[in-house]
């Protein structure tokens, strides 16, 4: 390829080390519809400023043992935290695990002996009532977590800001690369320390605004399709300032595209040349073929059909 088009430097950098030269490398960010995440991220109040979200596809990569441990030190110092876990999809026998450790860590809480209790941690699906769309569920509180040990671009975590959220992740993949200083990083598989970081934002709510805002500020110049198809238009135009320059002028389209597709209309026997020197005697001509008339003889040319006519007598 002329050309290679890695999302992030993340990528970039194995790319290189799997032979890729610098001078063929591109880094082009994904692009993501910055209007779905608009009525969120314009209203940096909104949501519970005791919630920590969380987002994304429940694996073991996203580590979320790890995540409930650091929920019960942040429980322990803020009893009135609640996480929501929201799934985008599912490993069910990974999920049946987080559910079984969530229920040991945080039995069902009540105010009073006539109230059905609730467990500070829920797992949801976007798409239900209380979040239709992923927009909703960032909303829904003021830090959003990620606590991956594997990552590439983290499109929940750029999600995240474009919605104004401050955010608490993990230093995998491409993280510090996509959030860029506007929220806080820690080792992954490090509950303490990940707790730690959730404390800080959930009680200083005027700091975890101040990332919020630069997070999404820095989302909307780097994350949208608009960036995205800029880019890309970019490099086409490069490849085509490389390219050799047409040898016929033409009008684009002049032709229909049936007009290229190679088969026995488009090229006749007939019609390649030298067919006509090189046809047969007394073979008939092509159908449609313009006839040639015979050349007269050179002066002084014996006649050869008259020579065996006459050998033929005798």
């Amino acid at each position: 390829a002329d050309l290679l088009t890695p999302g992030n430097a993340h990528a970039r950098r194995w790319q290189e080390r799997c032979g890729a030269t610098r001078d063929r490398l591109r880094t082009v960010y994904p692009g993501m519809e910055a209007d779905r995440f608009a009525t969120v991220g314009e209203d940096p109040d909104r949501g519970d400023p005791d919630t920590l979200v969380w987002v994304g596809r429940i694996e073991p990569a996203k580590d979320l043992i790890a995540l409930l441990h650091a929920f019960a030190e942040v429980r322990r110092a803020a009893p009135q935290t609640r996480l929501r876990i929201f799934a985008t999809a599912v490993v069910p026998g990974y999920l049946a695990d987080c559910r079984s450790l969530a229920a040991q860590l945080f039995p069902d809480e009540a105010a009073d002996a006539v109230t059905v209790g609730e467990n500070p941690v829920t797992f949801e699906e976007i798409g239900g009532p209380e979040a239709p769309t992923s927009a909703h569920a960032y909303g829904s509180g003021r830090v959003v977590v990620l606590s991956s040990v594997i990552e590439g671009f983290p499109i929940t975590l750029a999600e995240a800001m474009l919605c104004g959220r401050a955010t608490v992740s993990t230093d995998v993949g491409a993280v510090c690369e996509v959030i860029g200083g506007t929220g806080l990083v820690v080792p992954p598989r490090n509950p303490r320390a990940l707790a730690d970081a959730c404390l800080s934002l959930l009680r200083d709510p005027e700091r975890a605004h101040r990332l919020g805002a630069a997070a999404r500020a820095r989302a909307l110049e780097l994350f949208t399709v608009e960036q995205n198809v800029a880019a890309f238009r970019e490099i086409y135009l490069q490849l085509l300032a490389r390219g050799p320059a047409r040898a016929e002028g033409g009008v684009p389209f002049e032709q229909p595209l049936e007009a290229r597709v190679p088969g026995h209309w488009t090229s006749p026997s007939w019609a390649e040349p030298g067919a006509a020197s090189a046809k047969s005697p007394g073979a008939p001509d092509a159908p449609g073929a313009p006839r040639t008339p015979d050349a007269p003889d050179a002066p002084g040319t014996p006649d050869t059909t008259t020579t065996t006519a006459k050998e033929a007598t005798v």
